[in-house]
């Protein structure tokens, strides 16, 4: 690997978040962090009763804040007091729009179909899969992208470099299943979740399973194609 390479792999590496993994079908378990539960009724409170099953009365309940506190645990969404705010009402959002997505993640055609195998990666449902032509091959999977000012750049790449037990020289992490495509931007794994706000430093985080099974598919020199926009930046 040359000078330049190795400089602008160190120059972009993003760092994991800690949380925990979830999958696409919310469940909830009691909380492993206590934490104070607030009784304000938040701007999003109807939403959040109703992604969480909850019932659907616009008013902030003790169970309420403790299924939304919950959430906001696993997640890594602070403050974690069960107050329905817009960072939790977007989180979940995200989840409604990966679960939509289903089995057609390129239903609009956005990511290209002409190029044989391919990783797409939607910034803005922050959903990424893999393709051959008009196949879906994996996926659709979560993933997590840049954060306002580290943003995942836009546009047709090609993975360059892939290094399975990569360790990142500016945050000093782990990044397992690295596979760079831009600079120092990558797919590879977390110990956290996704979900997790704001986002990356750039790279392209995954759940573990999911970052194994793009190491196994793709090769250095496949396409990867990024478009959207994350929301927030």
């Amino acid at each position: 690997m040359t000078t330049t390479t190795t400089t602008r792999v160190r120059a972009g590496a993003a760092l994991g978040l800690a949380g925990t993994l979830l999958p696409l079908t919310v469940a909830l378990a009691p909380s492993a962090q206590a934490a104070s539960c607030t009784t304000s009724t938040g701007p999003y409170q109807r939403q959040v009763e109703a992604f969480l099953g909850r019932p659907v009365d616009g008013r902030q309940s003790a169970a309420d804040c403790r299924a939304t506190r919950d959430f906001q645990t696993r997640h890594g969404i602070s403050p974690n007091i069960g107050y329905a705010g817009p960072v939790t009402w977007g989180v979940m959002s995200i989840m409604k729009a990966q679960k939509a997505a289903g089995s057609t993640p390129n239903k609009a055609g956005d990511c290209p179909t002409n190029k044989g195998r391919i990783a797409c990666v939607d910034l803005t449902r922050q959903l990424s899969w893999i393709q051959d032509g008009k196949k879906l091959v994996m996926g659709p999977v979560p993933v997590r992208t840049g954060r306002d000012g580290y943003e995942t750049r836009r546009g047709l790449k090609k993975i360059y470099w892939r290094n399975k037990n990569h360790v990142s020289t500016i945050y000093d992490v782990p990044m397992p299943n690295s596979q760079f495509f831009d600079g120092g931007q990558a797919f590879h794994s977390i110990s956290g979740s996704v979900w997790s706000p704001p986002g990356s430093h750039g790279c392209v985080n995954m759940r573990p399973g999911d970052s194994q099974k793009y190491w196994e598919l793709l090769r250095t020199g496949d396409d990867v194609f990024v478009y959207g926009r994350k929301p927030g930046t």
